[in-house]
């Protein structure tokens, strides 16, 4: 593929601009009926396989959760998160945008990553109804699992 073709993709596919790679290992917690099937299906093309669910008994590269206000405790989901990936790998916190059903305050992403002990490095538009939250763990700093 050429440098433009790359290029042109990085654009027009969300799952390549959000950092997906050949090969990773990305579980998906919190699937309905309502999540953003384009966005699923783009990061299995990237990926080059079918995303994991919530049974996957192994360590991930990245955990795509998708969570709405009425799905419990985010600080809770972004812990248990945590303990599914590799050390340095990455949570996307999907969550429905402001104004659509389930909709998650920005500060309380915040104030839950904080607590869990991630670092909220950028937010992207997921989609016609979600927003994406990449959160890592902050350098310098091991998960506890």
């Amino acid at each position: 593929m050429s440098a433009t073709a790359d290029h042109a993709e990085e654009r027009t596919n969300t799952a390549v601009r959000l950092g997906f790679e050949p090969g990773q290992v990305v579980q998906e917690i919190g699937y309905d009926d309502d999540v953003e099937q384009e966005l699923r299906e783009g990061i299995e093309a990237t990926i080059g396989q079918e995303l994991v669910d919530e049974d996957y008994d192994d360590v991930a590269d990245v955990v795509l959760l998708w969570f709405r206000d009425e799905d419990g405790d985010l600080t809770d989901a972004l812990v248990d998160a945590i303990g599914l990936i590799e050390d340095g790998g990455t949570v996307w916190l999907l969550t429905p945008k402001t104004g659509r059903d389930g909709y998650v305050e920005p500060s309380d992403i915040n104030e839950a990553a904080q607590t869990a002990g991630l670092a909220q490095t950028k937010s992207i538009n997921a989609g016609k109804d979600w927003t994406g939250s990449r959160l890592v763990t902050p350098k310098g700093a091991k998960a506890k699992r």
